[in-house]
């Protein structure tokens, strides 16, 4: 039924979904401007003027010191399910 509603297989589809997925989320990552290497959670990054971002391994190649430093967290913060205290019975 989808075939006939699209012109296109089921597979060919999730194909498709999925490359626009991985893009978008691409799109949106910050990486490293000096090697382009993606940090890893709890990695700590150094930004520096006009917000270019140093990762770890490449901050002692820069002489002048970042504008600010900061470990990088899991897209997920912020999003998680939080524990309430339970009303005295």
């Amino acid at each position: 039924m989808l075939r006939t509603l699209l012109g296109i297989s089921e597979p060919d589809l999730e194909r498709e979904l999925l490359r626009k997925g991985v893009g978008a989320r691409e799109a949106r990552r910050r990486h490293c401007s000096d090697c382009g290497r993606t940090p890893l959670v709890g990695e700590r990054v150094h930004i520096y003027a006009h917000g270019s971002v140093v990762c770890e391994l490449c901050r002692p190649r820069r002489r002048k010191a970042p504008e600010r430093s900061q470990v990088v967290a899991h897209s997920e913060r912020g999003q998680t399910v939080r524990l309430r205290a339970r009303a005295a019975a």
